[in-house]
């Protein structure tokens, strides 16, 4: 199969510019869009499809000004306190691995190979959900169905019904399919909480050849 890219995707002509034009008619309306545009795609810039080595898949960025920098559950290295469900990874990330992070910044993931990328690339300022119509959904889709179709020994982490929604794009015979409840505060303890995703994770790069990740 050739090889492809993030801009070799079909979604660019089809679906993006009626996404991009109706982002550039809210922020002219004078709303907040977030993470703001420039970091819409920080995600597939920060981790190129040939580097991709997991996939963690959220649901749509932080609705809170501040928070959102366009990597799932990522956020700036001096936000303070840290939005709940990065707490809830972060006490897992420890009891998994015994790691704690100094701060919210996700990016040296993103560097490794793991694809931070939410279901929805955007999202108006205090609406959760507010761009699941745009026609993100179509992008996820195909991003994980290219990475599915044309890379071998991936690790898919799906957090939440969101999440799992896109298992279905996903050969369990050539990848690692994780899957839990969501991090949130009202979801992590039925069934995120001792999960074990980062051990799990690198056991299996590991067995087959690939660099554990330094969470």
């Amino acid at each position: 199969m050739l090889p492809i890219n993030w801009l070799d995707l079909e979604f660019w002509t089809t679906h993006a510019p009626s996404i991009f034009e109706s982002l550039d008619e809210q922020v002219l309306a004078g709303k907040s869009v977030l993470p703001g545009t420039k970091n819409v795609l920080r995600a597939l810039i920060l981790t190129p499809l040939h580097q991709v080595k997991v996939v963690i898949l959220g649901q749509d960025p932080y609705p809170t000004k501040g928070h959102a920098n366009g990597l799932a559950f990522s956020v700036a290295s001096d936000v303070k306190p840290l939005p709940k469900s990065l707490v809830n990874i972060y006490k897992e990330l420890k009891d998994d691995v015994g790691i704690e992070r100094p701060n919210g910044d996700l990016t040296d993931w993103a560097r490794q190979g793991v694809l931070l990328l939410n279901n929805t690339l955007s999202v108006a300022e205090g609406i959760p959900g507010s761009h699941s119509d745009l026609g993100w959904g179509k992008l996820t889709a195909e991003i994980v169905r290219t990475l599915s179709d044309t890379k071998k020994n991936i690790v898919f982490i799906l957090w939440g019904a969101h999440a799992q929604t896109k298992a279905s794009y996903i050969d369990p015979d050539k990848h690692l399919v994780l899957t839990s409840s969501h991090p949130s505060p009202l979801a992590a303890y039925r069934g995120f909480f001792g999960s074990k995703p980062f051990s799990k994770t690198n056991e299996y790069l590991v067995q087959h050849g690939k660099s554990p990740i330094k969470w």
